[in-house]
């Protein structure tokens, strides 16, 4: 069975229902936020990076799924790690995703990141790695000074949950430390990106 590697949202599992979760480490690479044409908000990818690495989740997928999955990740190429990956599972293909490159391009105020989607990647990296995964997380992340969009109130990504005060005040808290720019979720703002599919 083909296993995925997941570094972001896929690291939270109340987003899939995937089985055999297990810490990971994937070397030669680095996490970034990216935009692309085919996304109207910003989501993280991973690009090759010499001495880099970052942690994430693996888990096995049966061959069922891999086509929900693709069409989940559909602004995004496949690829093998394997041989590039430490974990305490058995051998055999680790499929990574990253944004294709078509038109990618550091996010931006039309394309921010939305808070509902970070707090859902907190929330996984706190699951399985505690604060320090998290801080680890966010040390190996590029693309920081990326506006987020706060919609919390009114959550655009689709996979939200509902985030308790616990984990709401430990992202504030890291938002603040990074000196984020937190756009404000208007009705208006709001309503202009839920019209677009691609979110």
């Amino acid at each position: 069975m083909s296993r995925v590697f997941g570094y972001g949202s896929l690291v939270n599992a109340r987003t899939h229902d995937y089985t055999n979760l297990r810490p990971v480490h994937l070397s030669g690479y680095r996490r970034v936020w990216r935009h692309s044409v085919l996304r109207e908000v910003a989501f993280l990818s991973i690009v090759e990076a010499e001495g880099a690495g970052i942690d994430g989740l693996l888990a096995d997928v049966p061959p069922q799924d891999w086509a929900a999955l693709d069409h989940r990740e559909r602004a995004y190429d496949k690829r093998d790690v394997a041989g590039q990956t430490r974990h305490d599972g058995p051998e055999g293909p680790v499929i990574v995703y990253a944004v294709k490159d078509v038109a990618i391009a550091p996010p931006d105020t039309a394309h921010p990141i939305l808070l509902s989607y970070l707090d859902v990647v907190a929330e996984g990296y706190l699951d399985h790695f505690g604060q320090p995964g998290l801080a680890r997380f966010v040390e190996s992340t590029e693309g920081w000074a990326a506006p987020i969009l706060d919609d919390r109130h009114a959550p655009l990504y689709g996979r939200h949950t509902a985030p308790g005060a616990a984990l709401t005040d430990i992202v504030d808290g890291l938002l603040r430390d990074l000196g984020s720019d937190l756009l404000d979720g208007t009705p208006a703002r709001l309503d202009a990106l839920r019209s677009h599919p691609e979110i």
